[in-house]
């Protein structure tokens, strides 16, 4: 595939590889010089519960999630005492 860098320095992933691989506006990504002329393109990886909170709290049965006050974290978690 072939794409041209702009003005700006921005080059646009052609659109059948974003619909391929699902990449969405905002994705990151790491860019490597393998050598002159050759780079290497990753898409960074997304914290895997990045979004959820947003999306419990647009859950169509309101009330059934409240977001909590981070008072308390799970450093706070005291085990159970055994035997």
């Amino acid at each position: 595939m072939h794409t041209t860098m702009s003005s700006r320095g921005q080059i646009v992933l052609p659109a059948e590889i974003r619909k391929r691989d699902g990449i969405k506006p905002g994705q990151e990504f790491e860019i490597e010089r393998i050598d002159r002329g050759e780079y290497l393109l990753k898409r960074k990886a997304r914290p895997r519960n990045e979004g959820l909170v947003k999306l419990l709290l647009a859950c169509p049965v309101k009330g059934w999630f409240k977001s909590l006050e981070h008072k308390e974290t799970t450093d706070d978690i005291q085990p159970p005492k055994l035997g």
